[in-house]
């Protein structure tokens, strides 16, 4: 038997990092904090001074999941223009960009969000990505480019409709013509909603 370190020098971000290639290539059910600790080459006790369970571990993959999601929200604003139009399109693309490039962790963010044992600071941190959206939404009704109304009830139709098309590409039911040419059509589709009547 050999003896494995102890120690690792940011041992819960490569914890992190390889859970999010096992939730990636395995599913959520083959997450082990013993069979990560094991992968990285530390001891089976070293995560636990980072994550007490397994619950705590998918906690952290979502808390990092709605922070990277936001952050790449804020970051689609910049130079987007003042337009409401072209602030939506590029916030719109960072969102489906995200999840299809991580459908398995916007999976487990969402499902952990909403599970009873999840932590407090998921559920803080879940919403800050929806924040931005709601922020440009109510920015657009300010500006006369958004139709009046509550901000929840114009922005349901924004959040469903992204949510929804990202699902539907990431478990490849649209056929790749309707793909190719998709979010352009659902970006102006959602544009015309939002138009003030």
């Amino acid at each position: 038997m050999t003896n494995r370190p102890y120690h690792h020098g940011d041992l819960p971000a490569a914890l992190l990092a390889r859970a999010e290639q096992t939730l990636r290539e395995k599913g959520s059910g083959a997450l082990s904090l013993r069979e990560l600790a094991r992968e990285i080459g530390v001891s089976p006790a070293a995560p636990s001074r980072h994550f007490k369970s397994k619950q705590a571990l998918l906690d952290a993959l979502a808390l990092t999941g709605f922070e990277r999601l936001a952050e790449a929200i804020a970051a689609s604003q910049e130079g987007a223009g003042e337009a409401f139009a072209d602030r939506l399109d590029a916030a719109a693309r960072a969102y489906v960009g995200f999840a299809t490039a991580n459908a398995a962790l916007l999976d487990l963010m969402f499902s952990v969000k909403h599970s009873p044992e999840a932590s407090e600071a998921v559920g803080a941190t879940a919403h800050r990505w929806s924040e931005h959206l709601l922020e440009l939404i109510g920015d657009g009704q300010r500006r006369g480019e958004v139709r009046e109304g509550q901000l929840e009830t114009v922005a349901l139709p924004v959040f469903a409709a992204l949510h929804g098309y990202a699902d539907l590409t990431v478990s490849g039911v649209l056929p790749t013509e309707v793909a190719e040419h998709g979010l352009d059509d659902l970006i102006a589709s959602i544009l015309r909603g939002c138009e003030p009547r």
